[in-house]
Formats: C-alpha cells, sequence, structure tokens
C-alpha cells in the first residue's frame, strides 16, 4: 500500500467523480483509476459503487476513509518533523502582483537566508495544504472559514478595467461600470473563481445590464491577448495590484468610478499551533510599504 494510492483514493471519496479528482490531482485520470485499482485489489474489497452515471463509497470504501486521512496526515507530522523549518511554504493566488514583491522583500529583510517556496493551486487546494500542514500559510481572495484553518484579513484589493486601448473608453480617465455595458465581458468560469465572478456580474446587474458573455481563455495572459487584438470590442476585470507590473500597448487599464469594485485578501494559517516562520510573514505583512527613494514627505 502507498500513500499515492491513499491520497488518490481520498481525493475520489471527497469529490465522487474521477475527472474531478484527477483536476484536483493534476494528473490523467486514467492514473487515479489505476492506482485505485491496485489499492482495491490490495485490500481485497472494492471501495467504490462505479456506474456511468454515479460514483459512491462501498461499506468498505467509507471504513477505509478515515484511517487513509489518518495515514496521510501521519505522513505529513513525520515530514514536518525532520523538515528545516527556516523556510516558508506559501499558497499564492492570482493578481498578487506588487503585494507580493513587497511582502517577499520585507521577509528577506526580517529573517535574512529564509528559503520561500511559493505554491500555485485552486483556492480549496490552498486551503487543505493549510490545514494539513504541506502549506505555512496561503494567500486567499475570500474570508469564508474553513475546517483546521483561520483566516485573518488583510487588506482590499480593488479591481480595474481591461479593455482594448485602440477603444474610445481608453481615453476616459476612469470608468463608471455602465460605460462598458455593449462590450463582451471575458471572465473565467465560475467554477474557478466563484467570488469574482459573482461580484462582477452582480456589480453589473446593479448598474442596469446583463454582460454581455465573451470568450473564454484559460490564462489572463491568453485573455489580455485575445481583447488586445481589437477584432471585438471586449473587456475584463484585472487586480489593481497586479495592472501595475503588467505592460501592454494593447491593454489600457482604468479604474472604476467610486464605490468601485474590490475583493478582500486573507491570509489562510493553519488554526493552533503555528511556525515561527508564519509569526515573520505576518510581521511583514504589517509592516508600512517603503516609500520610494526620492519622494516627499509631509508631517
Amino acid at each position: 500500500m502507498e500513500l499515492r494510492q491513499l491520497s488518490y483514493f481520498v481525493t475520489v471519496a471527497e469529490e465522487l467523480h474521477f475527472g474531478r479528482a484527477a483536476d484536483r490531482l493534476h494528473i490523467v485520470q486514467s492514473a487515479v483509476s489505476q492506482q485505485v485499482q491496485r489499492l482495491e485489489r490490495e485490500l481485497g474489497a472494492a471501495l467504490f459503487d462505479r456506474s456511468p452515471r454515479h460514483v459512491r463509497l462501498t461499506g468498505a470504501g467509507e471504513r477505509l476513509l478515515p484511517e487513509a486521512r489518518a495515514v496521510l496526515a501521519a505522513a505529513e507530522r513525520a515530514r514536518s518533523a525532520v523538515r528545516e523549518r527556516a523556510g516558508l511554504r506559501l499558497g499564492t493566488s492570482t493578481g498578487l502582483g506588487e503585494h507580493l514583491d513587497r511582502v517577499l522583500g520585507d521577509v528577506a529583510a526580517l529573517a535574512p537566508g529564509t528559503a520561500v517556496q511559493l505554491v500555485s493551486a485552486p483556492a480549496r487546494e490552498r486551503l487543505e495544504q493549510v490545514a494539513d500542514g504541506r502549506l505555512d500559510a496561503a494567500f486567499v481572495r475570500s474570508l469564508e472559514p474553513a475546517p483546521g484553518v483561520r483566516i485573518l484579513r488583510l487588506w482590499e484589493d480593488p479591481l480595474v478595467a481591461a479593455l482594448p486601448a485602440a477603444h474610445p473608453l481608453a481615453r476616459e480617465p476612469e470608468l463608471a461600470l455602465a460605460d462598458l455595458a455593449g462590450l463582451q465581458l471575458c471572465l473565467t468560469a465560475r467554477r474557478n473563481n466563484p467570488v469574482l465572478v459573482d461580484l462582477v456580474v452582480g456589480a453589473c446587474h446593479s448598474a442596469g445590464f446583463e454582460p454581455l458573455p465573451g470568450p473564454v481563455s484559460g490564462s489572463l495572459q491568453d485573455t489580455l491577448a485575445t481583447i488586445g487584438a481589437g477584432s471585438t470590442p471586449l473587456w475584463t476585470v484585472v487586480y489593481a495590484a497586479h495592472a501595475r507590473v503588467l505592460l501592454s500597448p494593447r491593454i489600457a487599464f482604468r479604474p472604476f468610478r467610486a464605490p468601485g469594485l474590490a475583493l478582500p485578501i486573507g491570509l489562510a494559517v493553519r488554526s493552533g499551533h503555528r511556525p515561527a516562520v508564519v509569526d515573520v510573514l505576518l510581521k511583514a505583512l504589517t509592516t508600512p510599504p517603503t516609500p520610494p527613494a526620492g519622494s516627499d514627505h509631509e508631517s
């Protein structure tokens, strides 16, 4: 019996779908199926009832699930016991931009020599990894509580509109949301980022229009390239901190008129005991940004 097999089994048990489990694990579905079948052969029992429409745990699967989770948690505790604790394993969220650069710089100043491992993963997976100790902390764009995790509120991250630089609206210093009603909106699928999608679509409804659906791309880079091509008037939203580090002569980033759009940023940490390196991170997050060299100050 391998830890990998138990991990795949637990993921399928949580999703009750082999395809979704494979997506979470970032592997092909056939690999998940093969490892689960090997585990079933080794244990001499079917763990799932499989049908074309449903996947359900058998009695044996229900009995194995809590034991498998306990084994995986124990394995992670064993790794943590011998892992060099000077490092910081930090889950990141898309669009942190200059915020992340500043925080990493402050961590390096507060604790020189601290190795930082950045981990990119879907929000739910980031929370799971914090809860079981695979991550020390993770940035999240929702303040909803999660099992075994505390969410510490950090700041509000405003959104800006991204539209073709050649479009007449790009000449405006700021935009009302209703100004964009005639352009197609390019947003990720809701399952990928429900908090963002619900915020933007809800704001459009409050502004009195139903957003026109535009093409959905696999990444922000692809979306901006499509918008910049200008063949069809399109727009999307980008986190302001990220927009400031994006350079594209074919894209204009424009703020929204007050009250604008913003999402909260939080830091997920494990409930209870936390490693000292997380305290360093929290100190870095509460350190005021260093003013640019040569800036003027008034008291």
